[in-house]
């Protein structure tokens, strides 16, 4: 790998995005981080990082990165990373239709218009990376997690329809599915809890909200299966350094195990595995 590499990541700020770009830049790649807000850029840059702000649930964001992406890079752009990404939790018939659009907005649509935009870059140049970070609940759901649930599935869905698309066009498109990640998913997802969920707890899913409340506020870990971020970023990295990446890269074990039971048991029994695993 030379260090002419480049690669754009969204949703740096912390966790899984922060952790890949550290690895790819300590690896000789041309790092392009971003994230939302002002202050994680700037402390992006600190750490000697060439970033941008970017919020990909906004399309004047978006182009505004891109236009600064290319001044530095010339319309060239080995690889992207769409990272960016959050959860909205709760059962789905509490959650009203700007909440799943909020969450719509970022993880699915963010994604697919950052993509759109730097795909001619890559055809024109005839090669390409295009990952995006997926999860066990892409192909996997998980119970109070209906509106994330249902935004990664569509990711799957545009990232098969994309490979298929660009078959022949030397632009691969991986899925990189983590699992349990040490990471600041959940305190996001508490504040997306508090935002979009919080009114219906005296409702008919109380007890099952406090408890979701109550694992969002749990510091550390909350299963023996979760990973560090660089367990993702071996991942990152294995999925552009391999001449014939993977369509998909499973990293954690929960992941693996209800990649292989879903194809293997009823989906009744699958369905009770789930629901003990999402409780």
């Amino acid at each position: 790998m030379t260090a002419s590499r480049s690669i754009l990541i969204t949703g740096c700020s912390s966790g899984i995005g922060l952790h890949a770009a550290q690895t790819l830049r300590d690896g000789g790649w041309q790092v392009y981080a971003t994230a939302r807000k002002p202050e994680d850029v700037a402390q992006l840059i600190e750490q000697g990082f060439t970033a941008t702000a970017l919020d990909i649930a906004d399309d004047d964001s978006i182009a505004a990165a891109i236009i600064w992406l290319e001044t530095r890079t010339g319309g060239k752009l080995d690889a992207l990373f769409n990272n960016a990404g959050f959860g909205v939790p709760g059962a789905v018939e509490d959650l009203n239709r700007a909440a799943i659009r909020h969450q719509f907005e970022t993880n699915v649509f963010g994604t697919m218009a950052v993509t759109n935009a730097l795909l001619p870059w890559m055809r024109r140049q005839g090669h390409g990376r295009v990952l995006v970070n997926s999860s066990v609940l892409g192909f996997a759901a998980m119970p109070m997690r209906g509106a994330y649930n249902a935004s990664k599935y569509a990711l799957e869905g545009f990232c098969d329809t994309l490979r298929l698309e660009l078959a022949g066009s030397n632009i691969h498109v991986v899925l990189i599915e983590p699992g349990p990640i040490a990471s600041r998913f959940r305190l996001n997802a508490a504040r997306e809890f508090a935002t979009w969920v919080a009114p219906f707890q005296k409702g008919r899913n109380a007890a099952l909200y406090e408890a979701i409340h109550a694992r969002l506020a749990k510091e550390g870990p909350t299963t023996a299966f979760t990973l560090g971020p660089e367990a993702t970023s071996a991942a990152v990295v294995a999925a552009l350094e391999s001449r014939h990446p993977k369509a998909r890269y499973q990293v954690t074990a929960p992941t693996k195990a209800f990649w292989y039971l879903k194809r293997l048991l009823p989906t009744r029994w699958l369905d009770a595995l789930l629901l003990k695993a999402g409780a």
